[in-house]
């Protein structure tokens, strides 16, 4: 009976068809991710030698005060980008992979990104998560949706059941044989992903590999409940479309659609109006409270003082800079938070949405969520501080500029840890497959024994 319902499968031209569109379309994402991960390490190279060359041109032409010429040096940090984040690229497409900074006003630098085509954006990547995630369940869809039925409306499950094999055990077996072939795809495209994105075998890409094997068998568990309903081909084929509807678009976008409302963030705009009028508006103000106020900041600096009679000094336009941050310090920390809370606040639901959750754990296992952004973002802050702290004393003496070591200033690079917590990555969707495997055995044994009982 395996011999022959495997004979069957393979000779299916639609089923051999949609094998070689799942490979096809996962081969096509494998090359997207890799030529992402191209294009971010050509610019992060690129940014770490046009920095240097920025420095060593900066330091040639504007040679006669530091304070002058830090105005104009750039730093760079790097967010390191894990090869991963190929097979989930997830928010790296929006946010910037470097960010370089000068010592001045930061929070008008923080948000700054790279120039890109609005309608790329608006359509998206083609990544292996999105095919995972969208395109695996229609051919699941497609390969389940008539095991029973299919038997029926051609006339043979009297026969089958005429058989001295048990009817479940033969849908057992051709789901079986459907579930090995999709996984063999699967685990063909994530050996190809290993080589082909130089992917190390760590953690992370177990609980990736995982975390897919479990989202196929979540589907695979749906249609197995959804045709021990014993309904007919296009009611079945109608049902799991909705839930695939319901799953892949309607609840997640209803979700974040609750999650903005829930935490809206009007911050953003606040800290960029705050940072501006901040040090935009004491050019028109007293020097000595803007001195008094950054030197509250950094008492350390107490010793500089803003030469009596003058209108500018370097003192003063630095403590300028810094009331920008200052001043829309509260706006930044609550627009941070807030952004926290959105993401918490969508894993603790994505635990009961098997896309959802699917989609996080990628973004989460390839550094490409909106943590590792926001922890980049804290490691800016941490960096432009340390450039301030190191540059102030210097600007403030008016330290020779030959006398600097220019050359010890290269790009940065930050690396995020991923921690792989295997509870909440397998539990949530494995739990629901069981609760769907369970369900359906329920209604097999009801039907099937009155189906045998007529015969």
């Amino acid at each position: 009976m395996t011999g022959l319902l495997i004979k069957n499968f393979v000779r299916s031209k639609g089923l051999m068809t949609g094998l070689l569109l799942l490979f096809l379309s996962g081969l096509i994402s494998l090359n997207v991710g890799k030529h992402f991960l191209e294009k971010n390490q050509q610019i992060i190279q690129q940014t770490a030698h046009f920095q240097q060359e920025n420095i060593d041109r900066n330091v040639k032409y504007v040679n006669k005060e530091i304070g002058l010429l830090l105005y104009y040096v750039r730093f760079g940090l790097a967010n390191d980008t894990p090869n991963l984040a190929g097979l989930s690229i997830g928010q790296r497409d929006i946010n910037p992979a470097v960010l370089s900074v000068t010592i001045r006003n930061l929070e008008e630098q923080k948000y700054t990104t790279d120039l890109m085509n609005p309608m790329y954006q608006l359509i998206g990547n083609l990544d292996f998560s999105f095919v995972l995630i969208y395109f695996f369940p229609l051919i699941i869809i497609a390969f389940c949706f008539n095991l029973i039925s299919e038997e029926k409306e051609e006339g043979t499950w009297s026969l089958v059941l005429s058989q001295a094999i048990s009817p479940l055990k033969m849908l057992r077996l051709k789901l079986c044989i459907r579930y090995v072939s999709v996984l063999t795809v699967l685990l063909l495209l994530l050996v190809i992903a290993k080589f082909y994105l130089a992917i190390p075998v760590d953690n992370a890409f177990v609980a990736f590999g995982l975390t897919a094997i479990l989202y196929i068998s979540f589907w695979f568990s749906m249609s197995w409940l959804i045709v021990s309903f014993h309904r007919d081909s296009s009611y079945n084929a109608l049902l799991l479309l909705i839930v695939w509807v319901l799953l892949t678009i309607v609840i997640p976008a209803s979700i974040n659609a609750a999650i903005v409302h829930t935490y809206p963030i009007p911050e953003a705009f606040g800290t960029v109006l705050e940072s501006r009028e901040g040090y935009h508006s004491k050019w028109d103000q007293p020097k000595e409270p803007t001195i008094q106020k950054f030197q509250k900041h950094y008492p350390q600096f107490n010793r500089y003082k803003h030469p009596e009679g003058q209108d500018y000094s370097w003192l003063w336009y630095y403590a300028m800079q810094q009331m920008g941050d200052d001043e829309a310090a509260v706006h930044a920390t609550d627009l941070k938070t807030k952004l926290r809370k959105r993401e918490t606040a969508s894993s603790i639901i994505g635990l009961f949405v098997p896309t959802i959750h699917t989609q996080q754990n990628f973004n989460h296992l390839s550094q490409s969520d909106m943590a590792n952004h926001l922890n980049f973002i804290e490691e800016v802050e941490k960096f432009h501080e340390q450039k301030r702290l190191y540059f102030y004393p210097k600007i403030f003496t008016d330290f020779a500029i030959a006398d600097e070591n220019w050359k010890a200033f290269p790009l940065a690079y930050f690396q995020d840890k991923v921690s792989v917590s295997w509870s909440s990555v397998l539990i949530p969707v494995f739990s629901i497959c069981v609760i769907c495997v369970v369900w359906a055995g329920i209604n097999f044994r009801r039907p099937l024994e009155r189906n045998v009982h007529y015969q």
